[in-house]
């Protein structure tokens, strides 16, 4: 070994060699399950493995792929293209004609466009070759329908802390691997939490941690790991169940919940303002009238994050979204607004009531546009006995909820409803 020839990552040194040797997946890799029956039949179909990264997705193609005695052909959706898989397919061909089977491997498959997915579908579908595909994404958006139809997806999940832990007793042990560094025990247990379930950092880093002092400690391991980030992909399903998981916790008023998915959220990099734009419309969608003075001071808030910047504005953040849990909540404008939207998108577009029309030159007031209409300043009573929906229509869209101020505009609809002639309210539930 030379200067123009280092070794290889660790996390390549201690790749595994056999299915046996995998850690963790043991639903899909124990007696009885997907992987184990397909291995175990030797008819293997193709494959979409959705993980995390850093839980094993590339050596499990690899593996399977010496299971099965396939030829393996390994490509990056980063860098490869539509030419790299017809030199695929070639030489698919050419084994084919040796009775070799071959499996495709593409990492990051959803980086691949609709065209380039396209180019593999006529292959996958003969059989000339059989895909795998890895991707961190969910396949639901990334992957066209069409190839998704012909490969079975299987999810893999994060390494628990235990089987972090596993790992990186092999690396210290393993002849492969760090064989006769000095780590503390304590130093073990915090690199397995910070990994978050991501053996390519864990490994990575205890290789780092162990070239930094003679003894690893926690604090060297804190000095190799570097700042901690949760882990966020912004335009990836991770962002999206994130703000899903504020607003459920604003929702069901529990302020820590919010507090901690807030965070999460700001310190893994999301746009405040984009953060702040959701926080208006959890006050306007769930706060509604139990407590308009949410929506004003969400409202602050957005104007805050957007003159302060961040970190200053976050604390604004924080403020709107410890209001919204402790509010009291209501989506009946939301529900009403829906409503509203269903009745116009679902019926004919009736006319609206001459009595109601504006009525700005002479010819219209001959035609009848706005005659007979009851101002209401003028005439309160016939103001309310008048109709204001198209002839025949009845909707019942709004219904109040007795939750905080909204109680108060409950009693005070009940009386409106009553003057219109319509009827006692049901109040929503």
């Amino acid at each position: 070994m030379t200067l123009f020839d280092p070794p290889a990552p660790l996390a390549e040194r201690l790749r595994p060699r056999t299915v046996s040797e995998v850690v963790g997946q043991t639903h899909l890799l124990g007696p009885g399950r997907p992987l184990t029956r397909m291995l175990a039949s030797g008819r293997l179909g193709s494959l979409i493995l959705w993980g995390p990264p850093g839980v094993g997705k590339t050596t499990l193609a690899r593996l399977v792929a010496g299971e099965v005695g396939a030829h393996f052909i390994a490509l990056s959706a980063v860098s490869a293209g539509v030419k790299d898989v017809r030199e695929a397919v070639t030489e698919a061909e050419r084994l084919r004609g040796r009775g070799q089977r071959t499996i495709l491997f593409l990492d990051e498959i959803h980086r691949f466009n609709k065209a380039q997915q396209d180019a593999l579908l006529p292959h996958v579908e003969s059989g000339l070759l059989t895909l795998i595909g890895a991707t961190t994404e969910n396949p639901s958006f990334e992957v066209n329908p069409a190839l998704r139809s012909r490969a079975r997806t299987l999810v893999l999940e994060a390494l628990s802390q235990d089987e972090v832990r596993h790992l990186l007793n092999r690396a210290l042990t393993d002849e492969r691997g760090l064989k006769g560094v000095q780590v503390q025990e304590d130093a073990l247990d915090l690199l397995s939490r910070l990994a978050e379930g991501d053996a390519r950092r864990a490994l990575g880093t205890l290789e780092i941690a162990s070239t930094l002092a003679d003894t690893v400690t926690p604090e060297v391991i804190t000095e190799a790991f570097g700042k901690h980030l949760p882990s966020m992909d912004k335009n990836g399903e991770d962002f999206y169940n994130l703000i899903s998981a504020l607003h459920k916790s604003v929702r069901g008023s529990h302020v820590d919940g919010a507090l901690y998915w807030l965070a999460r959220m700001i310190e893994g990099g999301a746009d405040p303002l984009y953060v702040a734009r959701r926080v208006v419309r959890m006050a306007a969608e769930d706060i509604g009238l139990a407590d308009p003075q949410a929506l004003r001071l969400c409202i602050a808030a957005r104007d805050t994050v957007e003159f302060l910047g961040s970190p200053e504005g976050d604390l604004a953040l924080a403020q709107a979204v410890v209001y919204l849990a402790l509010a009291p909540k209501s989506n009946s404008v939301y529900v009403a607004w829906k409503n509203a939207l269903n009745a116009v998108r679902d019926s004919e577009m009736l006319p609206v009531p001459l009595h109601l029309r504006n009525a700005p030159t002479a010819l219209m007031r001959q035609q009848g546009y706005g005659q007979g209409y009851a101002y209401y300043f003028d005439d309160p009573e016939g103001s309310f006995a008048q109709e204001y929906l198209p002839d025949g229509t009845d909707l019942g869209l709004y219904a109040p909820t007795g939750e905080g101020w909204e109680a108060r505009v409950a009693e005070r609809w009940r009386k409106l409803n009553e003057a219109h002639g319509e009827g006692t309210l049901q109040e929503a539930d």
